[in-house]
Order: structure tokens, then sequence, then C-alpha cells
């Protein structure tokens, strides 16, 4: 096998996987251009999704960072933008959102390293169709180019919240920024899609039809578990968005009337009638729950790795692990009226969406246990990818706790239009996803760039961010039980919200000091590019295939030798095997003591 960390072989395949390897085959690129910019190969592609998320999560904690400000100095002029307005503060917000869901939780995990790393764990030279994840890519990154433009058109980014919600969204006079500002964020969520659902097409074929001989769909690493999952999830809901932005632009600027009622606006009527805004949220929140999944799978998948590989164990339950990705892809379609509790739906659709709620918690606590069955009496090594699994691990049970409360109707009337909600998704969609890229990022580094991260550094990133995140996100879940209500842009206007503003400061100091450490890892993953320690093939004794290639891969991944799968991924502290790994590509301890038996 190409490499030295781990033993292998090759072979000659069948006329059918020949077949299908010499269609997806192309040559090595020449020149800059097609290397680096509108490059085929899956792992730049990857690299280049990567970037482009790690741009937007600085552009989106940056709007954050001016939203704190805000919210406890109200009347602060700030350099550069003045006196942040209550319109300002709800563009800020949108454009938050917006940013963070679509171009980092949706683009780093899958985007990034799903493009890098899937073909390479299955065993295959690239995707399967390079040209359109090279367009996938670009049509992405054009949509962030639409979305930022929104801040520097006449009347500025939109205001209507990064659900869009109809007939906000939907009337070109319902406020600041809903005229262009409002188009290109809906222009850039369609580009989005489009963009997402190629991918995704990518992802679901290479899985099906490009792994190696060997690589069974029960040996694959659940990583690629999740980012086929994740694909199928995509393929499914960006559909539904996109056809719904389509919608959505025709009644701004057609006439038509598929979300706005006869309704007035400022005492005029606006010439609509017939529409439906609960036809956006439904729309709007089909793709909006499986979105959540989307982000988070893929961090699920990576945890399960990285606690199996830094335990050495096999992982606790691999079958129940799979089964339970693919229940939770399942049921996520399933209870996006949770969503909409308080939208005035009939009490039996909210039980229902309830009961659904509910039971999607079980295949969450299947995975759970089976992460601490993983850990259990493990010779654990606390390397920093391992702290960001365990931290990971951590943050989706505390954010998903909150999550039956919300999911109970007569309690989420209460809560829905308060801080809690924030805390909760925020929690585990959004900080435990981050965890997640941060993770694969310490692991995954080395086989990247061929050096490795500062250890010290990555784990004073990890206390400091992992401290934060709850110094930030459990006081909310206490200023929305206050009643503190989320989308005000300041608490000195209600009495009683006024009492919880030292709770605001505490939580904006504590993001004040997340966000400045956030600074510790762009050093670190900078300067260790040129000046970090030689990785070796196999630094972290792992058994998964990106091991077995040369640091950084080949153009084609294995040097032009296919590799041949004899074992499962997760083949830790084997009972008579010479070390405490088998590699996937080495003959299995059964097969070498049959033929130590026959001599």
């Amino acid at each position: 096998m190409v490499g030295g960390s781990g033993g292998g072989e090759t072979i000659t395949m069948s006329t059918h996987e020949s077949a299908v390897q010499a269609a997806h085959a192309h040559g090595a690129p020449q020149g800059f251009i097609r290397k680096w910019v509108f490059s085929l190969d899956h792992k730049v592609i990857g690299l280049q999704y990567y970037f482009l998320a790690l741009a937007a999560v600085f552009v989106g904690m940056f709007l954050s960072l001016l939203m704190r400000i805000h919210l406890i100095w109200p009347t602060a002029v700030l350099p550069f933008f003045g006196e942040i307005k209550p319109e300002t503060y709800l563009s800020l917000l949108t454009m938050h959102g917006t940013i963070m869901v679509f171009f980092v939780l949706t683009t780093a995990p899958q985007g990034g390293f799903g493009n890098y790393f899937l073909p390479i764990q299955i065993g295959a030279p690239d995707m399967a169709f390079p040209v359109l994840n090279m367009l996938s890519f670009w049509t992405t990154f054009l949509g962030f180019i639409v979305l930022l433009a929104a801040f520097f058109v006449t009347g500025g980014a939109p205001l209507h919240g990064w659900t869009g919600y109809a007939p906000l969204s939907a009337l070109q006079s319902a406020g600041p920024g809903e005229g262009l500002g409002a188009d290109l964020w809906i222009t850039s969520i369609a580009i989005f899609c489009i963009g997402a659902l190629m991918g995704a097409l990518n992802f679901i074929t290479t899985t099906l039809d490009m792994r190696a001989k060997g690589m069974t769909m029960m040996r694959m690493p659940l990583t690629v578990w999740a980012w086929f999952i994740t694909a199928i999830l995509g393929l499914l809901a960006f559909g539904v968005l996109l056809s719904a932005g389509i919608l959505l632009l025709m009644d701004r600027n057609l006439g038509t009337s598929f979300f706005v009622p006869l309704v007035t606006v400022n005492g005029q009527l606006t010439g609509h009638k017939g529409g439906s805004p609960l036809l956006w949220q439904h729309l709007f929140w089909f793709f909006g729950h499986p979105e959540v999944y989307i982000a988070i799978l893929p961090a699920m998948g990576l945890c399960s790795q990285l606690l199996s590989v830094f335990s050495r164990k096999p992982i606790f339950g691999y079958k129940a692990m799979v089964y339970a990705m693919l229940s939770i892809g399942f049921l996520g379609f399933m209870v996006w009226g949770h969503h909409m509790f308080m939208s005035g739906m009939s009490p039996y659709t909210a039980f229902a969406f309830s009961i659904m709620t509910m039971g999607i918690g079980v295949p969450s606590a299947i995975k759970t246990f089976n992460w601490l069955g993983t850990i259990w009496r493990g010779r654990i090594r606390f390397h920093s990818p391992m702290l960001f699994a365990i931290g990971f691990v951590s943050l989706f049970v505390t954010g998903g706790i909150s999550g039956p409360f919300l999911a109970q109707p007569v309690l989420d009337i209460y809560l829905h239009e308060t801080y809690f909600v924030i805390a909760h998704f925020h929690l585990i969609m959004g900080v435990a996803s981050i965890f997640g890229i941060f993770a694969a990022t310490y692991y995954w580094f080395p086989k990247m760039f061929g050096r490795m991260m500062n250890e010290t550094l990555a784990k004073m990133h990890f206390w400091l961010t992992f401290v934060g995140a709850y110094a930030i996100f459990m006081p909310m879940h206490y200023y929305g039980m206050s009643a503190g209500l989320r989308r005000y842009s300041q608490s000195t206007e209600v009495a009683y919200i006024l009492k919880l503003l030292p709770l605001q400061r505490f939580i904006s100091i504590a993001a004040f000091i997340t966000i400045a450490s956030q600074f510790i890892f762009l050093f670190n993953l900078f300067w260790s590019m040129w000046k970090g320690k030689k990785a070796s093939d196999n630094p972290w004794e792992a058994t998964t295939l990106e091991w077995i290639t040369a640091t950084p891969p080949p153009h084609d991944n294995f040097g032009g030798q296919t590799p041949v799968i004899h074992n499962g991924p997760y083949e830790y502290s084997v009972p008579g095997a010479p070390r405490d790994f088998v590699m996937q590509t080495e003959p299995s301890v059964e097969d070498q003591d049959k033929k130590k038996g026959k001599h």
C-alpha cells in the first residue's frame, strides 16, 4: 500500500469495478487555476469549502459581537457603524443566523470534511461526478457573495429573521431592508440550495457506487454513514426550500399571492389576497428541521470515530449506531410542526408532532449511551480531537435535554418567544456542530497538511471555548424562563426585562471572551500549516483508509493502487493482533490464524 503506516494489498479489479473507476478517472491538473481554483480534485474542493466556512464563521461571529454590544450598551456609538438602531439589530440577527446555518454548519462538516475524506474512506479515487463537485462549490460561493451584497444595497440587509416569515418577508413595503436586500437574501438561499442539491447527488452516488472491494456498507466508517444520510436529507429538504424561495420571490416581484393574504401595511391595502403565511412556515420548517440534522449528523459520525480511536476500543454497538442515524434521518421529516405550536394549529395535530418529537429522542439516547459505552474502561488518550469529541457529547446532551420541554405545546406556548429557545438550538445545533468541526480539524489536519497542530494551544482553545459556551448559553435558559423575550434589541423598554440586564451583561462578557479565544485556533491553524511538527502517515494509530495513504494524499488518493478491505473500521485491542489496532486493509486476525494453522 502507499505510505508506510499500515499493511495491505492490491488486486486486479472486476470488469464492472474497473469500468466504474475508469469512468471517474481524470488526470492530475496542470497549472495553478486548474489545480487550486477550478479544481476537480475532491480534496482541493473540500479545502475550498472549509476555508469558505472559516471566512463565513468569522463574519457571523462578528455580527453576533455587534448584537451583544448593543444588548448591553444600547446607546453606544461604534466606530464605522455609528449607533445600532433596533431595525439594524434585526438585520444583524437575520444575517447572523443565515450565515451560520447555511454557510458554516451546513458547509464545513458536509462540504468540507465530507468532500475531502468520504472518497478516501471508502477507497475511491475521487467523487463520482468531479465537474458537478466543482460546480457545487462555486455555486455555494456565489450564494455567499450574493448574501453579503445585501449589506451594501439601498435599504441594507433584511430584518425578517433567518426563517424569513411571510408576510414580513413577502412585502417590499414591510420595513427597512425588505426591498432589494430581501430579494438578495432569498436569491442567495436559492443559489445555496442548488449547490447543496448537486453535492447531495454526488455524495449518494459516490457512497453507493464507488466503494473499494470488500468495503461493504457495514464496514463503512460511521463518518461515511453520517455523510451519506446527511446527503439523503439534503436531497429531500433543499428542494422544498428552493421551491419556497422561488414562490416568495414571485410574491414579492410578480404580484402573486402564495404567502400574502388580504392584508394592510401601514393602513394601505397590499393588493394581495388568498395567500397563506402558514404555507411558508410549513415549507420552511419541512426543510428547517431536517436542516438541524444536516448540521449535527456529520459531527455525530465523527464523534463516534474519535471516541473509538482515542479510547483504543471498538465502537460500542456499531449496527445500533447506524440504525440510530437512519432513524434520526427518517423521523427528522416528521416533526417540523413543533416549530409552529404558536400558529394556532389543531391540538390534535400538535399532539401528534409532540409525540414524534419525543420519539426522536430515542435514537439520540441510543447514540449517547453507546458513546459512553465506547469510552467506558478504555485506555483514553486525551489529545485535542478527543477533548472536542467529549465536549460535543456534553453539549449535545445538555442542548438536547431542553428539547422535550419545547416539544410540549403547553410549555412551548410560554417559552417559544423567549431566550430559552435561543439557548436550546444554539447548544444542540450551533455549538455542538462547531465542536465537531473543531474536532475534525485537529484530527485530520495532519493528513491534509502533513503537519501537527500545536497541542498546548489546542487544549487552551478547547477549555476557553467549552467553558465559554456554557457561560453564554446556560444563563440564556434562565433568562428565557424569566420571560426574557428574543428579538428585542434592548432591555430598557420593558420594566421586568430591565431587571434581567445583569444576566445579559454576564452573557455578553462571556461571549466576548469566547469570541477572542477563537483567534487562538486561527493562529494555530495557519501557523501549523507552515511551522507545525512534521506528521507521520498515521499519527493517531487509527485504522481507516485515509491513514494508509501518503500524507498529504496523492491526486488519485492511493497512488494508482486500489485498497482491498478485510476488516471493519474499529478494530482496536483485538486479541492476538501484533499491535493494538488492525488496519482495514490488513488480513483479519482470524485469517492469519487459519494460515498459521495450515502451516
